[in-house]
């Protein structure tokens, strides 16, 4: 672990759901060791109920492996204590708490940073930690409502829709990551710690980047553009139907309209002067997806992928869960891993996007049961004599009294 970019680092992780527990995830796959911090029962994902057990365990195990757990009440003075004692050996710690909530309870940035000068403090909540929204309560479906993204998402004569995922935490969480990074290097040339934060609005507005240039240029309406561009500047680009699915089709440019030509025989569509140039392309959409569609319907789709990818015409198909789970190029390029979880059981997880080709990957540690290393963690990192440490962890946990 230590030849990979963030050896040696202690993060102090306290975050929960998706939005942190991503950006530590990220860290602890990079080499870093992530404490993370969860009070007795545990932060909310670990804590959701479901019929089906496995619809939450699942993604709690997907962002929180090579983490060691450590189980600590911050809201009691024992709890406090310990947490102030590994501020003083740590790197980083990272919050996504409501702005405030450190500060309640006496563990803000600007009281670990004067315990810990060299400390980057993170932290990342819906709206940041000033302005009017500063206070409301912020889940990934309020910020994909509040910054467009569902107003965005939809057909035209359909009503507004969030998207499927859950973008505007992962988009926070990856913005994070680099807030942190960009502060360690900062640390590195100048020996200051720092304080960084990210807003998941904030995170997500630039996502919108092809609705915003139509918005710009004048038309202000509310525009829900289903799978066509957001920007409804460029056409064919949609979901078209073939006999026994869908495939994405995408022109960007004359180079893709002249391949998408050549694959599906639409020299008559070429000659048609109402699609003779990008603009007017876009134009007459309504009329080229219709011409198009007529074309595709016809075809298996494989047979109609095959005709794409031969006259290099971008495209994909539209694929469910169940085949990006199994899809054989996240497979074979070890994007996914078939693990047997010791509590969960076999699950798909998947790694870290960030590859690194000179170094060698960090081996992997599936999620820890809630408290797993509060013990080893007050033994290595705060070097406590075992039976001491055994006693304080069970203390700090709940289990003695």
């Amino acid at each position: 672990m230590s030849a990979l970019p963030f050896g040696g680092m202690v993060v102090l992780d306290l975050t929960q759901i998706y939005n942190g527990p991503y950006a530590t995830f990220l860290m602890a796959r990079a080499g870093a060791t992530v404490i993370k911090i969860e009070p007795p029962g545990g932060e909310h994902l670990r804590k959701r109920v479901s019929g089906e057990r496995q619809a939450v365990t699942v993604p709690f195990a997907m962002l929180n492996a090579n983490k060691q757990s450590v189980c600590l009440d911050l809201k009691t003075e024992a709890g406090r204590k310990v947490f102030l004692s590994l501020v003083e050996k740590a790197d980083v710690v990272v919050e996504n708490f409501t702005p405030s909530a450190m500060e309640r309870l006496g563990l803000g940035a600007d009281t670990l940073r004067a315990l810990n000068p060299r400390l980057v403090y993170a932290g990342s909540s819906g709206y940041g930690s000033s302005g009017p929204y500063r206070d409301y309560p912020a889940m990934d479906l309020a910020v994909q409502a509040m910054a467009g993204v569902i107003g965005s998402t939809g057909f035209a004569d359909g009503p507004p829709v969030k998207a499927g995922p859950a973008i505007c935490d992962f988009m926070a969480g990856i913005h994070l990551f680099g807030a942190i990074a960009t502060a360690l290097l900062h640390r590195e040339r100048t020996g200051e710690g720092a304080t960084v934060e990210v807003s998941m609005m904030e995170a997500i507005y630039p996502a919108l980047a092809s609705n915003l240039g139509t918005h710009q240029a004048g038309d202000r309406s509310p525009k829900r553009t289903g799978n066509r561009h957001g920007g409804m500047g460029l056409a064919p680009y949609n979901v078209y139907p073939a006999r026994d699915g869908y495939v994405a089709i995408i022109t960007s440019n004359d180079k893709h309209w002249d391949a998408l030509v050549q694959a599906l025989a639409l020299q008559h569509l070429a000659a048609d002067p109402r699609f003779g140039t990008r603009e007017a392309r876009a134009r007459h959409m309504d009329a080229l997806d219709g011409a198009i569609s007529a074309v595709t319907q016809e075809m298996a789709q494989a047979e109609l992928l095959a005709r794409l990818r031969a006259a290099r015409a971008p495209c994909a198909p539209v694929q469910e869960l169940d085949d990006v789970v199994n899809d054989p190029h996240l497979i074979a390029r070890g994007s996914l891993r078939r693990i047997d979880h010791p509590a969960y059981g076999e699950i798909v997880v998947p790694e870290s996007p960030l590859r690194f080709a000179d170094l060698p990957a960090a081996p992997y540690r599936p999620s820890a049961p809630l408290g797993a290393d509060t013990q080893d963690v007050l033994e290595q990192l705060l070097g406590l004599p075992r039976s001491e440490a055994a006693t304080l962890a069970a203390a700090l946990s709940g289990s003695s009294s």
